[in-house]
């Protein structure tokens, strides 16, 4: 006798974070695009502006990450922010209150993102387990809590 099974139906795995390395290697070559990119643009000397970007990019490179990816993802998006974006380019420099309160910008953005897929990606595997051991499920929670 032949019996139909679902191709696909049981469980999936939930996505595992890519590798810091890789992500340390976005973060820089797309920091140092992002710069090249406004100064080429915009024009040079607008860090608050370079900043909004590669805060984005960091919360996005943090989609992908583990939390130990994060210090990396914010310094290296912070190098690329205070060599070239800030006169004289080239110079790193560091601005007591100004480069601190960059740096935690950058992190909190690459934790931000990090946090946000873990939450993401966990509500999403409980809604399959929920749904995979529900009431007509066989071994499901039918029954359990009756007196």
């Amino acid at each position: 006798m032949i019996e139909w099974v679902p191709l696909g139906g049981g469980p999936r795995p939930v996505p595992r974070p890519v590798a810091a390395p890789l992500v340390w290697a976005g973060a820089f070559g797309g920091a140092l695009a992002l710069v090249a990119l406004v100064n080429g643009t915009v024009g040079h000397g607008r860090p608050g502006l370079v900043l909004l970007l590669l805060t984005l990019l960091a919360a996005l490179l943090g989609l992908c990450a583990r939390f130990t990816a994060a210090p990396g993802t914010a310094l290296l998006c912070w190098l690329s922010l205070n060599g070239f974006a800030i006169p004289p380019a080239g110079t790193l420099t560091w601005g007591g209150r100004r480069d601190a309160l960059w740096l935690a910008c950058l992190l909190g953005a690459a934790l931000a993102g990090t946090a946000l897929a873990r939450l993401v990606h966990a509500r999403a595997a409980y809604r399959r387990l929920t749904t995979a051991s529900g009431p007509e499920a066989p071994g499901g929670a039918a029954g359990q809590g009756d007196f």
